[in-house]
């Protein structure tokens, strides 16, 4: 398998100064998905809370002259208020207007697999489905998926759709997929792990002083602040120090081990030849990484 099969291109890398969920500005964005495109890459993964709708405006005028060469992903749920504070919720009408407005931003009729991004406590998930079940009927998305499910939602969501993918956090730190292994592998789901780097971290790109960008989420959501990632990398540091090697390569081949494809935010050029020298080098080779995870599973 060639290793831009196996990647997929995180679209909130795209999402700049637009807003929302995104890592920092990114210069000349259609120039990087051009060249990401020429080195094969052809699963595209995106949300309308990646820069207000700025990743997948990106990723509708990039590919817009030839949609059938990729597959794009986006997702519904994850929505915001008229002051852009985040409003969360599977609300059914709120999935129709999520869908309608995602077609408007990427520019397309159809979208390859659409998702609903994260589970909600206060709605059966078979209700927003039965909205995408009624969306594939009209062929404006091709194929239904689950972001960071676990297994009583996927359990109702089988009664009223075929689940053709998973979407959650697979890396050395957490894999949100192992509890569901056995359904997965029961129902021939294919699987996507996000995070393969946790944001950066097991990348190196993220050290204990790193100041980050005012439009990068990680210098104000709450989540990174409750997220104990200083602890994080000063554990990476550590271990790079014990072995003398960088974690970021047993990082990718963990997450390409575990998952059928393997979601990577990449910002510049070099980002996506760094990647798939990586991916194609471990699909050919393969890297021991079972003395590392172990390590870090005795710390966690």
């Amino acid at each position: 398998m060639q290793a831009n099969k196996k990647i997929v291109f995180g679209g909130a890398a795209l999402s700049g100064k637009g807003g929302g969920y995104g890592f920092g500005s990114i210069e000349k964005p259609m120039e990087l998905l051009d060249y990401a495109f020429d080195q094969g890459v052809r699963l595209y993964d995106t949300a309308p809370i990646y820069g207000f709708h700025q990743s997948e405006q990106l990723l509708g005028e990039c590919f817009g002259q030839k949609r059938e060469k990729v597959k794009i992903i986006s997702k519904s749920g994850v929505g915001w208020h008229a002051n852009k504070r985040v409003n969360m919720s599977n609300e059914p009408k709120q999935t129709r207007q999520m869908l309608e407005n995602s077609l408007r931003a990427l520019s397309t009729d159809y979208i390859d697999i659409y998702m609903i991004h994260w589970p909600d406590s206060k709605i059966d998930i078979r209700y927003p489905l039965e909205v995408l079940v009624k969306a594939k009927e009209q062929k404006k998305i091709h194929a239904i998926g689950l972001c960071n499910t676990h297994y009583n939602d996927l359990v109702l969501a089988q009664e009223v759709a075929q689940i053709e993918y998973l979407q959650s956090e697979i890396n050395l730190f957490n894999n949100q997929l192992e509890s569901l292994k056995e359904l997965i592998q029961k129902s021939s789901i294919q699987t996507m792990g996000w995070g393969s780097f946790d944001k950066g971290i097991l990348a190196g790109s993220v050290h204990a002083d790193r100041k980050f960008e005012k439009d990068d989420a990680r210098s104000w959501a709450p989540w990174w602040k409750k997220s104990k990632w200083k602890t994080k990398v000063a554990q990476v540091e550590q271990l790079e120090q014990k072995y003398g090697l960088k974690i970021k390569n047993y990082a990718l081949a963990y997450a390409l081990d575990h998952a059928d494809f393997s979601l990577v935010g990449m910002k510049t050029k070099q980002h996506i030849d760094d990647i798939l020298a990586m991916t194609q080098k471990h699909l050919n080779e393969g890297l021991d990484y079972s003395q590392i995870l172990d390590d870090i599973r005795d710390k966690n």
